[in-house]
């Protein structure tokens, strides 16, 4: 799968973990224990999000790329 939406990848120092965010797909996130892995993780996260949304009829936002905040 190809990720085209962006995600925001940080380290949790009370987790011990990198953590991912998907901001254009609410509440879309995974972790690892690794950059690498926390990246994958999401990847199935992201699937899984967008299958859920389809499941129950929601709409799908389309990736925007990088997010612009003011």
């Amino acid at each position: 799968m190809k990720i085209k939406y962006e995600l925001i990848i940080y380290w949790n120092e009370v987790d011990e973990a990198f953590i991912v965010e998907v901001p254009e797909l609410p509440g879309c996130m995974a972790d690892g224990e690794t950059y690498q892995e926390a990246v994958q993780n999401v990847e199935v996260i992201i699937q899984e999000w967008i299958d859920t949304a389809q499941a129950l009829g929601r709409s799908i936002p389309e990736p925007k790329g990088r997010l612009m905040f003011a």
